[in-house]
């Protein structure tokens, strides 16, 4: 059913404007794509074991600056490591409240969303941290054999977690959780630590799509990631990741992306105003809600 949406899709914006065809707009989207893709990966993890993370789209603003900072001061090597650093804490420090605490997960990010875009604006006082060194652009406009390096950096992550939930026991274990918590408990898994990785692989997650992001408008700044893991979270629905845990995949979520990725770049082509844009995502996100209840119900 998904491809078969993406194909109507595509001959539909193709119908509209005949650019929507060409080796420049794939390579466009694919860059495009690249930063929600990720976060998607992080995000699909965390659902598949029952929890959400809403502080993905701040965590990227954080890391951004941060990452943005050390780039000025110290170097790009340590810039990047630092901002993969913040993202790796800052998901072991949501996982352990989650886990340990036992506190619901959609309150414990959310609270995140919050306080890490306020970090993000205390780190600098609102300003953004320009200056980067230029040699950092080529992660978000950089090419190998054509293929845009945002693009080759999704396509790695999405099979690599692929083969973690397919191939490795922590990966049937996520699904373990979400599916049926006590079982799991029962079985003799320990849900804590699994909730932990989670938590700290979307994190990672977040970091990256915020280094990205930050190398397409070379500064760090602390507005970036808005409603992005709204976003993340309709990829993963769409795709056909249950909102109740244990049930989807990392193929799903490709296809919701890439759906997400298209509907964008063709509202673009057809010249639709950003305004109108946030409507139809609003709309989708609802939607894709909406058919999880209903085919979880059923």
């Amino acid at each position: 059913m998904l491809p078969l949406t993406i194909l109507a899709m595509s001959i539909l914006f193709y119908s509209v404007n005949n650019r929507f065809l060409t080796t420049a707009n794939f390579q466009n989207i694919l860059r495009q794509l690249s930063v929600l893709a990720v976060i998607g990966v992080g995000q699909t993890l965390v659902i598949l074991c029952g929890g959400i993370d809403l502080s993905q789209g701040a965590l990227m603003a954080l890391s951004s600056i941060v990452a943005a900072d050390f780039m000025v001061k110290y170097g790009v090597w340590q810039g990047v490591l630092m901002g993969l650093f913040v993202g790796l804490i800052v998901g072991l420090i949501n996982g352990v409240i989650i886990a340990k605490g036992q506190v619901p997960a959609f309150v414990v990010t959310l609270a995140g969303m919050v306080a890490f875009r306020g970090m993000a604006f205390m780190y600098t006082g609102g300003a953004p941290v320009t200056g980067l060194p230029q040699v950092f652009k080529f992660l978000g406009y950089g090419k190998i054999i054509g293929i845009p390096v945002p693009g080759i950096i999704t396509i790695i992550l999405f099979v690599a977690a692929y083969l973690f939930l397919k191939w490795t026991r922590a990966g049937r274990y996520l699904y373990a959780i979400g599916g049926n918590e006590e079982t799991a408990i029962l079985s003799g898994i320990n849900i804590d630590n699994y909730k932990i990785m989670a938590f700290a692989i979307s994190g990672v997650m977040a970091s990256i799509s915020g280094l990205i992001l930050t190398a397409r408008i070379i500064s760090g700044q602390p507005t970036i990631g808005e409603g992005l893991h709204l976003q993340a979270i309709a990829a993963c629905v769409i795709g056909g990741v249950s909102l109740s845990g244990g049930r989807g995949g990392i193929v799903g979520t490709v296809f919701g992306v890439l759906i997400l990725a298209l509907i964008a770049n063709g509202l673009n082509l057809m010249r639709i105003s950003s305004f109108t844009q946030m409507v139809v995502n609003g709309l989708i996100i609802v939607i894709a809600v909406f058919l999880d209840v209903k085919y979880r119900d059923e």
